[in-house]
């Protein structure tokens, strides 16, 4: 369509909603009689920023009613910010207003990532008569699913600081590194300086209770009639949500239209999608960059104005398949071609670090003695980040941590061939511990014949959350459970020379608290201690790494 170069600006125009409060928004729109179709943004972390004023221009000139409003309680709004909690009647409230503006159509639109995105969830769950269309960006998944370890994650105390009072907060001038060493977490947020109520609150929820199940979205997907946009990349902190919302909306959207209305990208991105090629020490090329707000234009297009752009004629899932540095279209998610292989844990019983002699392979085990390792958590493992972050992890080298003794590594043969590795990671993990409770991690490695140890993906369990975050029970000391560790999703292609890897350890600080290895209260711990672990891979406990395995020639 033709670019509309006259816009207009009205700041700070006030939207009230049903409880008396008002909220803060900037109006940006074309210059014209007609009524144009809206897009709101609702963000705490400041309406008036460069990046929002160059999006807001970007749309108005091309015919959308930008709307960018402060969350409550945060920027120029008024009331109190609770996170979360109360933005899905507020965003019902806030489209309904715009809807009914003399300006808009009555066709609305929302756009965001991160918060930005779980609120629209949120919105989307009160089904707003004029909301029409979501565009959903490194959207947060539900209470747990991405900390399954019943008490806040010490970045989120990061996170909940920078967001405390109005306005901004400057994080770097905590000593963070500091901070995450306290205990008990329950009271970290004085440790650093600023006590916030939020904190305390999540402490006092360590399961998935009904007061997370108000803002849980993931399980209430055939409530939802919207089209959606789902953005995300490989290397999102948060990244588990995306594609999972995206397979929940396609299978269980309310309506057969909203079903078959669903679009999927995932690049090689971090949490900040298409802004670099470039993630730590790996370069994915300039075809990595794609002109991500032209697809959104063409989404809004269809959605809000009836353009016939074949936008949902197109396969509706783009894939950057990394180490081939390729996009690639597909039909569906999880791929329907892909095939599950389990590479088995295997070893004389010496697989502490890259030393050792931990091996993966097709073949099941035998009868093999199991591995040990100390996990100490006043020493724990680390998880490469930076201590306060909006990105955490990437495709870091972890070939200096794989020397400790405290993670078991398993290498499989060099690979002969291009090995393609797409959809779910998951590790079964037959384990016992002489604590009443603990954790194990895992994480896929692709080693470089430099031996460059790029970490893919990785996840965790918490013992006591084994079957499920409803359910906490302690563990027998002494006796072997076995724990399916989540590693989430990947779109990654083994090169011939390289080598796949699991590690497996106990720690994966500061990503994830320490668990203290007592069983005690979650948060409220002072004391730790030691535990023995033991990995078993033997003919009854048949340890593996679960590979879904795209055939060649795609």
């Amino acid at each position: 369509m033709s670019e509309v170069t006259q816009i207009q600006t009205h700041w700070g125009e006030w939207i009230p909603l049903r409880d008396g409060v008002r909220l803060s928004a900037d109006i940006v729109r074309p210059v014209t009689a007609s009524p144009v179709p809206a897009i709101v943004v609702r963000t705490p972390y400041g309406k008036n920023t460069t990046a929002w004023v160059k999006t807001a221009r970007f749309f108005a000139e091309r015919g959308y009613a930008f709307v960018v409003v402060d969350v409550r309680g945060r920027g120029d709004s008024e009331g109190h910010f609770e996170p979360y909690f109360g933005e899905g009647i507020d965003g019902y409230d806030t489209v309904e207003w715009v809807a009914q503006q003399g300006f808009c159509t009555g066709k609305v639109g929302t756009l965001g990532g991160s918060y930005l995105a779980r609120i629209q969830w949120l919105t989307a769950l009160e089904r707003p008569p004029h909301l029409s269309a979501m565009v959903v960006s490194v959207s947060p998944s539900d209470p747990f699913v991405e900390w399954p370890t019943g008490i806040p994650t010490p970045h989120h105390l990061a996170w909940l600081f920078m967001t405390s009072g109005r306005q901004m907060q400057r994080s770097e001038a905590v000593d963070w590194e500091r901070v995450y060493q306290h205990l008990p977490l329950s009271t970290m947020d004085e440790a650093a300086g600023r006590p916030l109520a939020h904190w305390k609150q999540e402490f006092s929820h360590p399961s998935l209770d009904d007061y997370w199940k108000r803002i849980c979205y993931q399980t209430r997907y055939e409530e939802i009639d919207l089209p959606i946009l789902h953005i995300s990349g490989w290397y999102d902190d948060e990244q588990v949500g995306t594609p999972r919302n995206f397979a929940g909306m396609t299978e269980l959207g309310r309506t057969e239209r909203a079903r078959r209305s669903q679009k999927l990208i995932m690049g090689p991105w971090g949490h900040a999608v298409n802004t670099v090629q470039r993630l730590g020490e790996v370069d994915f090329g300039p075809q990595s960059l794609i002109d991500l707000q032209g697809v959104q234009l063409r989404w809004f297009d269809y959605f809000l104005k009836g353009e016939d752009n074949g936008i949902v004629h197109e396969p509706p899932v783009s894939l950057f398949v990394m180490g081939i540095n390729k996009w690639r279209q597909e039909r569906e998610w999880p791929l329907a071609r892909a095939t599950y292989t389990k590479y088995y844990l295997h070893s004389g019983g010496h697989a502490n670090s890259s030393y050792g002699d931990g091996e993966l392979t097709v073949s099941r085990p035998g009868q093999e003695p199991a591995d040990a390792y100390v996990y100490d958590p006043e020493r724990p493992v680390p998880f490469i980040t930076d201590m306060v972050s909006a990105q955490i992890g990437g495709p870091d080298d972890y070939a200096a941590i794989e020397r400790r003794d405290d993670v078991l590594v398993y290498t499989s043969a060099e690979m002969t061939e291009p090995l393609e590795v797409t959809g779910p990671i998951v590790v079964e993990l037959y384990a016992a511990s002489d604590a009443t409770d603990t954790d194990f991690m895992a994480k896929l490695v692709d080693v470089w014949p430099t031996g460059f140890a790029q970490r893919i993906t990785d996840g965790m369990v918490r013992a006591r959350f084994r079957d499920g975050m409803e359910r906490p029970e302690l563990i027998e000391p002494g006796k072997v459970y076995l724990y399916e560790v989540d590693c989430w999703y990947t779109s990654h292609v083994f090169l011939p020379g390289h080598r796949l890897r699991v590690e497996i350890a106990s720690s994966a600080f500061p990503k994830y608290d320490r668990n203290p290895n007592t069983g005690d209260a979650l948060g409220s711990y002072t004391r730790v201690k030691r535990a023995v672990q033991q990995i078993h891979h033997q003919e009854q406990f048949p340890s593996a790494l679960i590979l879904p395995i795209i055939p060649g020639d795609n």
